[in-house]
């Protein structure tokens, strides 16, 4: 599925009219990005299987009203063969989605070990970056609130425009607020960048 380029414009006024938004989606193997990516395309559960390479998918967001932003969404494998991959797919992006399983603690810091890695890239530093707390509808789930804790979220070069989010692909609790921060942290550091070629 996927695998296609889109050219829907996002609605902000200074983003060029052909542009689409660019993020990329990554996390452990089994941390359950490629049911997330199904669940905002197909508005449904699907049950997948690892991802050995990539996965790419034009999604709308309704953002109220008859506005609404779309991401050209890219969902990179997470098995420790292909980390090392990420960032040929993060590279000028305009957002990160590092999803975690929120009922799997064990792995927690194995992911913050990750998270803080592909963050301190060069060509991460200042991106946005949207943590998904997944599984939440699995009993023992962590909330939003440890997870950022247990990741150290505030220690990341990028804080002040990162959210944890909780989420379920089950049952899609979570992912449109979600996705709203994200816009919302995607405009904000494309406006700081705007502003500052103006004052040089």
């Amino acid at each position: 599925m996927g695998n296609h380029l889109t050219e829907m414009a996002p609605t902000a006024s200074f983003l060029p009219h052909f542009q689409a938004l660019h993020v990329v989606v990554i996390g452990l193997d089994s941390a359950g990005k490629t049911s997330l990516l199904y669940r905002l395309k197909f508005k449904e559960f699907v049950q997948s299987v690892p991802t050995k390479g990539f996965n790419t998918e034009k999604i709308r967001v309704p953002l109220g009203g008859s506005r609404s932003i779309t991401f050209q969404v890219w969902d990179v494998g997470g098995q420790e063969k292909l980390r090392p991959l990420w960032r040929s797919y993060t590279r000028r992006t305009d957002g990160l989605v590092f999803v975690v399983d929120a009922a799997e603690a064990e792995r927690l810091e194995e992911a913050k070990v990750e998270l803080h890695r592909i963050s301190r890239a060069s060509d991460n530093q200042g991106v946005p970056v949207l943590v998904l707390a997944n599984k939440q509808d699995q009993p023992g789930a962590l909330s939003a609130a440890e997870v950022e804790k247990r990741l150290a979220v505030g220690e990341l070069a990028a804080a002040p425009l990162t959210h944890v989010q909780g989420c379920s692909a089950v049952d899609g609790l979570g992912l449109q607020p979600g996705l709203e921060r994200l816009y919302g942290m995607i405009l904000k550091r494309k406006k700081t960048v705007r502003t500052g070629k103006k004052r040089r």
